[in-house]
């Protein structure tokens, strides 16, 4: 039987190893390439592409995948061991309609996903639910002839023509000003490792490798920059060799993390104002997106420079979608997801966003956190995550926002931001783990401070564990 918990909003994700129960076994992958083959020839597709991360149990997942999806008729095209945003791009190159990427992204290394392409755009919603739907029912098609499975790479992670390709790409995209610039790039033991210094030695900046042999037991550290902790070694690094930023990057390298040259942590929010900086000169007067959990600081600057903000839900295939649907340049999400289309194909890709970053840098003088000090810095904690099962915890975010909304104002496209005179608080239920998060900033220390007790205590007071804020 297949779990209906393992279908989360943006993507499908679940344990795929170690002693427990396992919820993507290769029957259930079998199934879910079988649904997802149906769905897709019922929008016509006849081709797809397939790639996958370094985690353990990818391999086996890729080919159960792959042998449901030709059981309906559709080819496949294996495009190996490659990153998320390699996957996302090959569908240009080869000019394909669909797309699956077998990876368990930020998550531990006992669990694994796929994240599904349509068109040129991961589906999300209500489409991961009827893809659901038809496994559950086992409705699928069944072709008269399977369709076939190409190779679309070498047999070596060094030796892939799709991602060589990628590569040249990117190096057609962007190029450096004069400034020379090092940088340490920590792939956490995950896919960014085995190409991510070709890419920048190729842009002419010097590179520092932290953790760039692939591995997906990911013994060093867990590969999501989001949190502080894994960033130690960067920020160590960064220091000890002097060199201008540290990029680090997640399990499927398709979101960012920025330390700057004093070993400084610059999270997804302030890195957004950096880059709006630069593009709203381009695009003056340009729609902005930006999701609840983003400092005040970033619809500061971004009205600042004229333009103009548009609160959206978090989730990297929501915000896609809203972008496509207004036409946005750029936006953003606090996590490290980037998605640039003022330049760029509008995915999320970490290689393309750090070169950004180095562009900047690199037509400068100043460092990094020289220009980050022009950005206001309001205290604030990092995202809490608060265990809650999945059953329970958008019922849980729910009553947490409709009692705050008796006191105060806020913001509700997703959980509830809310308002405090000098500050906001936001609890929200997250669409990919069993948790409710929670973030606080304030205007200074003190505001923070009230906001972080009276936050707590209404997560607390919904028979939610102890939590402490980390900053």
């Amino acid at each position: 039987m297949i779990s209906p918990d393992i279908f989360r909003e943006y993507d499908i994700r679940g344990v795929a190893g170690g002693a427990g129960p396992i919820d993507l076994t290769d029957e259930t992958v079998r199934a879910i390439g079988k649904s997802f083959g149906t769905w897709l020839t019922d929008r016509g597709v006849k081709k797809i592409a397939l790639g996958g991360d370094v985690r353990l149990s990818t391999e086996r997942i890729r080919q159960a995948v792959a042998e449901g999806v030709v059981s309906t008729g559709i080819s496949v095209v294996d495009i190996g061991v490659v990153t998320t945003p390699t996957l996302y791009w090959s569908l240009y190159h080869l000019n394909l309609q669909g797309g699956i990427m077998v990876t368990g992204s930020h998550n531990p290394a006992n669990m694994n996903g796929l994240k599904l392409v349509f068109g040129k755009t991961t589906i999300w919603g209500d489409d991961i639910q009827e893809i659901r739907r038809i496994a559950e029912r086992g409705a699928f098609t069944t072709a008269d002839s399977p369709g076939s499975i190409e190779c679309g790479a070498g047999l070596e992670t060094e030796c892939n023509p799709v991602a060589d390709a990628y590569i040249a790409m990117l190096l057609s995209k962007i190029k450096l000003g004069p400034r020379k610039l090092k940088a340490v790039c920590d792939s956490g033991n995950g896919t960014a490792g085995s190409t991510i210094c070709r890419f920048l030695s190729g842009l002419g900046c010097e590179c520092v490798s932290l953790f760039g042999t692939p591995d997906g037991r990911f013994p060093n550290h867990h590969p999501d920059p989001q949190k502080r902790e894994n960033l130690a070694a960067l920020c160590e690094k960064v220091q000890e060799t002097k060199a201008d930023v540290g990029l680090a990057f997640d399990g499927d390298a398709d979101r960012l993390g920025v330390v700057d040259e004093r070993g400084e942590v610059v999270f997804g929010d302030r890195l957004m104002a950096l880059y709006w900086a630069e593009i709203l000169k381009n695009h003056p007067g340009a729609e902005a997106i930006v999701e609840p959990k983003c400092s005040m600081a970033l619809p500061e600057e971004i009205e600042r420079l004229g333009g103009k903000v548009l609160y959206w839900k978090s989730g990297h295939s929501v915000i896609k979608a809203k972008m496509k649907e207004i036409g946005a340049v750029f936006a953003g999400e606090f996590s490290g997801h980037m998605f640039f289309a003022d330049e760029y194909y509008g995915f999320d890709d970490s290689f393309y966003a750090g070169a950004r970053l180095l562009r900047i840098l690199s037509h400068t003088d100043k460092s990094l956190s020289r220009l980050m000090s022009a950005i206001p810095l309001y205290p604030a904690t990092e995202e809490a995550r608060i265990p809650c099962p999945d059953d329970q915890k958008f019922a849980v975010a729910a009553r947490i926002r409709d009692k705050a909304l008796q006191e105060h104002e806020g913001l509700v496209l997703d959980g509830v931001r809310i308002l405090y005179p000098e500050g906001w608080g936001l609890v929200r239920a997250s669409n990919t783990q069993p948790v409710i998060t929670a973030r606080c900033e304030g205007k200074d220390k003190e505001a923070l401070a009230l906001i972080m007790e009276d936050v707590k205590k209404r997560i607390l007071a919904e028979g939610l564990p102890d939590f402490g804020w980390t900053f």
